[in-house]
């Protein structure tokens, strides 16, 4: 089931969240993060919802969006994240999340969503692809962690 996140959730994203922050560059965090820390986020601007997918009262991932850039007329484009705990990939949760993110956002009237992955990640790629998201760039070395500079690459869905 796919709902809204609330406060009493921030203790499992915040789990799910600290996996990629210590063994990926999908984020570029790099000290996890406590279930305050999460409550903020999800609270810092009602505009921007959090959605998770939760089923037998385990949650399995969550997708949100965020501001692009502060400036007003940037006001109808967002950034877009999914994550989904590790046991739980490659089930579908990702994908309706993602659905269900990308419909809220257009029903809210947003206009572009914009994904920034990490590169190399043919994964998160293929992911954005096929949800319909087109290349729009990249910018080189932005990101250094673990030791090495990151590629990240923007893709864009228009809705």
């Amino acid at each position: 089931m796919i709902r809204e996140a609330k406060a009493s959730d921030a203790r499992s994203i915040a789990s799910i969240y600290n996996q990629y922050i210590l063994n990926s560059t999908v984020t570029f965090e790099e000290k996890e993060v406590d279930s305050k820390t999460i409550v903020d986020r999800i609270g810092t601007n009602n505009k921007y919802k959090w959605w998770v997918f939760e089923k037998d009262e385990i949650l399995m991932g969550y997708a949100y969006s965020t501001k692009w850039k502060t400036r007003s007329a940037y006001r109808f484009t967002v950034e877009s994240s999914v994550y989904v705990a590790r046991k739980y990939q490659h089930k579908g949760i990702g994908k309706a999340l993602y659905i269900h993110l990308i419909k809220s956002l257009k029903d809210d009237g947003y206009r572009r969503i914009l994904a920034g992955i990490s590169l190399p990640n043919n994964k998160s790629v293929i992911f954005h692809e096929k949800l319909g998201f087109k290349k729009v760039g990249q910018l080189e070395k932005v990101g250094f962690k673990f030791k090495k500079w990151i590629d990240v690459g923007y893709w864009e869905l228009e809705i």
